[in-house]
This record gives structure tokens, C-alpha cells and sequence, in this order.
């Protein structure tokens, strides 16, 4: 049965809509429209414009009526987090403050094997309520979409169990959620070596995955402590061929993941925090989006991908939380972005298209991320009268209603 009804009147309706996908934008690009209406049918968004004409064009359709000022956006989309877990690091967080380096909190029980110790000994329907709690937590900050890796299992049962789990929170929850595998996050305990842990991944893991189509996506840390690009390319190539879309942890502390990610055609390589010249032109001359994760730089104390230098590069560029429970536990993606900006000088316009139409793309989606004709209704908004309030607050400008494939959700 078809379903239409009018929303509205917003005193701003942002569409993200008409900007290019790549290199930097002015906030005098942005598409606004005032007292704008969205009409949808079921899912999608049918038109968008002035409420005052929607309205005289449909007289008969059902309204939900918005009686103070908003600017509507597009629901944010975060396109990498970790947030099927269990335990808290919150004693890592404590002991780096103090000086710690991370192989000295490593040696003393801490560290991503903390996190794997907890995730294997909790149940299946612990994680997933743990899991739906976050997404919970996300939907009611704007973020409809949300990206949630493995990784804490390293281990074909352990991994598929998260799997499981993430697609489970997929299928009940009102978010949607988009799977990646990380069984490649760090060498397990009970490897001697990258090679046997990845030969296994390879012939036990990978069957299993795309016999209970649990993701079609796989990520890779690539970094000293991790996997070496000699190591992740054949590994990557592997993936590739069996159909799957590829991400890569790069650039976090060393250099050399992000040309791995454009080597193997990665959709998307995150972090960049250790680009620099080579690797920005490098990135901007390839199809591999970059994805800064200004959590991570705020947890660890330091410094921010250099997002800047990417968008006048020619590069497109997404804003994603990596909200996890050892380097970016806070978890407020808006927050983030807009400390990002502030540090990176990025207008509005590359902080909201870098939370919407651009981390679209580094998920493949492209039914999403603008207001327009034919695409989802996912739709935010945030109680005021101007889109420049909402980064000015940096996060303390909370959104005040979402809708979900056009029903309100928050």
C-alpha cells in the first residue's frame, strides 16, 4: 500500500545535493532551501521544496508539521567504527595520560588483546545488546547508517561470531548497518606469524562468510605492530577475487597503507594521520576515498589527518568516528567533525558532505547522503534557524528529530 505524507516546514533544508564528489567546497555551494518540504512515499523521498507549494500540490496527502525552526540535513552516515565489543580500556586511557607508551600498556594486559580477551568470553546475546545500545546511542545523535567492524575475535569461531552478531543488529535494529570483516586487526596469541593467521583466515573464515553471507566487505591494519603491506597485498588480492570490497587501516602511525589501498583498488583507506606529500598526491590521483577519524586523534593525543591537504588535493574525503574501546571511546561523531573542522579549516559544506553523500561513497552506497528525488528518507534536524550553528556548538547542538526511511525514529 502506497504511503505518502508532506514534512515540514523547516526554516532550512540542506540538500547536499549538486556538489561534486572530489576536492573542496564553500559553503556558498550549498543548495538551501527555506521553508522547505519533504514529500515521501514509503521509503523514499518523492520531492523536495517549498512547503507552501507541496502543500497547495497535494491537499490530500498527510502532514507531519514541524511547529519550531530546524535545518534538516541528511541523516549522517559513519562509515568506520568498532562498536561489537565487550570490556572498557578505560584504564589504557588512564595509563597513557600518564605516560605509557602503547608496548608498555600492551606487555601489562592492555592493548586491542585486551579487547579481544572480553569480546571472545562474552555471550552472542551480550555483544548484540551491547551492540544495539550504541546504535541506539548513534540514531539519536543523526547517524542512520552505521559501518561496524570484526576484529576482536582473530579466530574463525570468534570472528563469525561477531559477524553474526553485527548482522543481527543489521536486521533488528532501526539504523542500517553495514558489515566489514577485520579478522586482519592484529596478529592473535596464538600466531607465531601474520602469514599462518591469514593463510587460515583464508581457507576456514572466508567459506564460512560467503556461505552465510555475513559481509561483503573486508578490512586490513596495516602498520608495524599489524601487518606489513608485504604481507597485506597478497591477502588483499585474495579478497578481492573472491568478489569482496576492500578498506584499509593506513597511515596510522607509518606510512605505506594507504599506496597498498590504491594498489588493491580499496574502496576507502581510514586514518592518514602519517600522509604526507607523496601519499596525498598519490590518493588524490586514484579512486580510493580517504577517511579521516578524528576520534582516534582526540583518544591517542595525536594529530589529525591531514584533511586540508587532502580536499585541495582533488581528493574526496569522509569524516568517520572509529568509535572503539581503546583509542576513540567517545563515540560522538558530530563532535568530532566539527573539532576536525575547527583544527583542519574545513567550511561546513566538507564537514556535512564528509558526514553524508562523501561517506556514502566510501560505503558504496548511493542510494543515500543527499535530499533528493528518489533517494532514501533519511533526514535529521537540528533545532535552529541557521546550518552554522550546528558545527559552532561542536556537538553540543543536539539533533532534535530523525527519520528513518521516512518514519520518525528519534
Amino acid at each position: 500500500m502506497t504511503k505518502r505524507k508532506l514534512i515540514g516546514p523547516f526554516r532550512q533544508l540542506l540538500t547536499m545535493a549538486n556538489l561534486p564528489d572530489r576536492g573542496p567546497l564553500k559553503d556558498e555551494q550549498l543548495e538551501i532551501i527555506p521553508e522547505a518540504g519533504i514529500l515521501i512515499e514509503n521509503e523514499k523521498i518523492i520531492a523536495v521544496g517549498s512547503f507552501k507549494v507541496l502543500k497547495q500540490k497535494h491537499p490530500k496527502v498527510s502532514k507531519e508539521i514541524i511547529r519550531e525552526d530546524m535545518v534538516a540535513l541528511p541523516g549522517w552516515i559513519d562509515a568506520h567504527t568498532h562498536i561489537c565489543f565487550a570490556g572498557s580500556r578505560a584504564k589504557d586511557y588512564a595509563a597513557r595520560n600518564n605516560g605509557k607508551s602503547y608496548l608498555e600498556i600492551a606487555k601489562a594486559g592492555g592493548g586491542i588483546r585486551s579487547t579481544v580477551l572480553h569480546t571472545r568470553a562474552a555471550e552472542a546475546s551480550k555483544l548484540f545488546d551491547l551492540t544495539m545500545q550504541r546504535l541506539d546511542r548513534h540514531l539519536k545523535n543523526g547517524v542512520t547508517t552505521v559501518e561496524i567492524k570484526s576484529g576482536y575475535g582473530l579466530g574463525v569461531e570468534e570472528e563469525l561470531k561477531q559477524l553474526r552478531v553485527i548482522k543481527q543488529a543489521d536486521q533488528k535494529h532501526a539504523a542500517d548497518v553495514v558489515s566489514t570483516c577485520l579478522a586482519a586487526h592484529i596478529i592473535p596469541n596464538e600466531f607465531k606469524d601474520a602469514t599462518s593467521y591469514l593463510a587460515q583466515v583464508q581457507a576456514e573464515l572466508v567459506p564460512r562468510i560467503l556461505n552465510e553471507k555475513l559481509t561483503h566487505r573486508f578490512d586490513i591494519f596495516i602498520e608495524d605492530t599489524a601487518f606489513t603491506p608485504e604481507i597485506a597485498k597478497p591477502y588483499l588480492s585474495f579478497l578481492r577475487e573472491k568478489g569482496f570490497q576492500l578498506t584499509v587501516h593506513g597511515d596510522q602511525f607509518s606510512r605505506g597503507g594507504s599506496q597498498v589501498a590504491i594498489d588493491c583498488g580499496a574502496v576507502s583507506v581510514d586514518h592518514l594521520e602519517a600522509s604526507g606529500e607523496q601519499e596525498i598526491k598519490a590518493l588524490a590521483q586514484s579512486k580510493t576515498i580517504p577517511v579521516a577519524l578524528p576520534g582516534a586523534s582526540i583518544g591517542l593525543g595525536c594529530s589529525f589527518a591531514p584533511a586540508r591537504k587532502l580536499l585541495d588535493a582533488g581528493c574526496a574525503l569522509a569524516i568517520a568516528s572509529d568509535w572503539n574501546p581503546g583509542s576513540a571511546p567517545q563515540g560522538n561523531l558530530l563532535a568530532q567533525a566539527a573539532i576536525l573542522g575547527a583544527f583542519e579549516q574545513l567550511s561546513a559544506a566538507e564537514v556535512f558532505a564528509g558526514l553524508s553523500f562523501r561517506a556514502a561513497q566510501a560505503l558504496q552506497l548511493f542510494d543515500r547522503g543527499t535530499l533528493v528525488s528518489g533517494k532514501m528518507a533519511d533526514i535529521i534536524a537540528f533545532p535552529t534557524e541557521h546550518f552554522s550553528e550546528i558545527l559552532y556548538h561542536q556537538g553540543m547542538l543536539k539533533v532534535k528529530k530523525v527519520w528513518k526511511k521516512g518514519q520518525i525514529v528519534e
